[in-house]
């Protein structure tokens, strides 16, 4: 079971419409208990090992009577650990008060078996303090976790959930290390990349060196990553002393520093690319606001900006806005995003509301064009019209919605109402 459902802009109200846009709260309950998402299991023979997998879907994924869509998949390394904040924070920033700072998205936690075994990207001998000999033993099977993701998790994944092709992967400490390694070695598994607070000093700095030789020249065009940094350093460092330093605690931030001194002078690799260092956090709090951060930059583009008079009085210069936006969000995603539902849905009433008819009958035959095995769209059309006098074809409106769900009620009154 899922937390939520969104607030489905209904039909006819209007006032409430502008009330959703700014104040879109709420959460679905499973009788006395309230869920974030399912747990998964994938048998992998790669792996040699049975895993779980944590999976979110968005509330509209739940919705009834509306059409079914495609997400973007968030894929979260030490899923066990970090799954239900990646979750909070995506639907606060794609469902909650209307925000569309990034999509909707499905989210995919990773919990682990070996962590040691599964994310370090190559073997390391013993490197006191960081890398006792236990350690050591289990280290480098991170090709192998890469290859059980890339030829078994994301196909299941695409098989079974409603996915689009745009795909993000998150990781901190030895999971940042291993967005670094997949983003260096296997570049275009994932569409881009958070790295928080990763572990670029593994195997005596050597990973360090190997990553900034390998992508000296490599194009990584269409890929973003966000690279956060915690302050792993004691109280007589800063940023510029700590870049001098020898000493064995600071080795930690010192690559990562160097990563980030790399990757903003090697312009020609044409990566999207941001860094943030955190002061106020450590190693262990800056997942979450690192996280957020790093969701903003990549999906900046998504982010729908409308005044509030352009919500309250939509006319044809703020749709054309809003087509144009979606086709730049298109453009960003690699496909073809259109106009949410809901809210085409709800801006065609308002044009009916204010007997914009030619408006109204736009907005109402595109929904049913991007949405046709929508139930809803076709309900509405066939309310647009009625409204417009034209009983045959409201008629065959309601029909269509019928036809999609046999149960859906408002057009079967409806259409009794017409037929007497």
């Amino acid at each position: 079971m899922k937390i939520r459902l969104p607030n489905i802009l209904r039909k006819k109200q209007i006032v409430l419409f502008v009330f959703f846009v700014f104040a879109n709260f709420g959460f679905a309950q499973n009788n006395s208990k309230i869920e974030i998402g399912t747990i998964d299991s994938i048998s992998s023979r790669i792996l040699n090992e049975n895993r779980k997998i944590w999976v979110h879907l968005p509330g509209s994924a739940q919705n009834t009577g509306f059409a079914k869509q495609k997400y973007p998949v968030v894929y979260v390394l030490d899923g066990d650990a970090h799954f239900s904040s990646v979750v909070g924070i995506i639907e606060q920033l794609s469902e909650i008060n209307g925000n569309t700072n990034c999509p909707e998205m499905i989210v995919i936690g990773i919990t682990n078996t070996n962590r040691t075994r599964d994310l370090t990207p190559t073997h390391s001998d013993v490197d006191p303090p960081f890398v006792p000999e236990n350690l050591s033993e289990q280290s480098g099977g991170g090709e192998k976790f890469t290859n059980f993701l890339e030829k078994e998790l994301i196909p299941y994944i695409e098989g079974k959930y409603p996915t689009a092709p745009y795909k993000t992967l998150i990781g901190h400490s030895f999971g940042g290390l291993t967005v670094m390694n997949i983003l260096t070695n296997h570049t275009f598994l994932f569409n881009s990349y958070i790295a928080i607070d990763p572990s670029m000093w593994w195997n005596h700095d050597q990973f360090l060196k190997e990553t900034t030789k390998k992508l000296t020249n490599k194009n990584l065009a269409g890929i973003s990553l966000f690279l956060g940094a915690a302050n792993t350093m004691d109280d007589s460092m800063d940023l510029i002393k700590v870049k001098k330093d020898t000493t064995l605690f600071t080795r930690h931030i010192r690559s990562i520093l160097s990563l980030n001194d790399f990757l903003k002078q090697n312009k020609k690799s044409n990566l999207n690319y941001e860094y943030k260092y955190y002061n106020e956090d450590d190693h262990g709090s800056v997942p979450l606001i690192a996280t957020y951060d790093g969701l903003r930059f990549i999906f900046k583009f998504n982010k729908l900006i409308l005044s509030i008079p352009e919500k309250m009085n939509f006319d044809k210069a703020v749709l054309s806005k809003m087509e144009k936006h979606y086709d730049e969000v298109s453009k960003h995603l690699g496909y073809k995003v259109s106009m949410p539902e809901s809210t085409v849905n709800a801006y065609g009433y308002q044009a009916l509301g204010k007997k914009d008819m030619e408006l109204a009958g736009y907005l109402f035959k595109m929904n049913a064009a991007n949405y046709p095995q929508s139930p809803n769209v076709h309900d509405s059309l066939g309310d647009f019209y009625e409204a417009s006098g034209d009983k045959k074809n409201a008629i065959a409106g309601y029909e269509k919605a019928l036809l999609l769900d046999k149960n859906f009620a408002e057009a079967t009154a409806k259409l009794e109402k017409l037929r007497k």
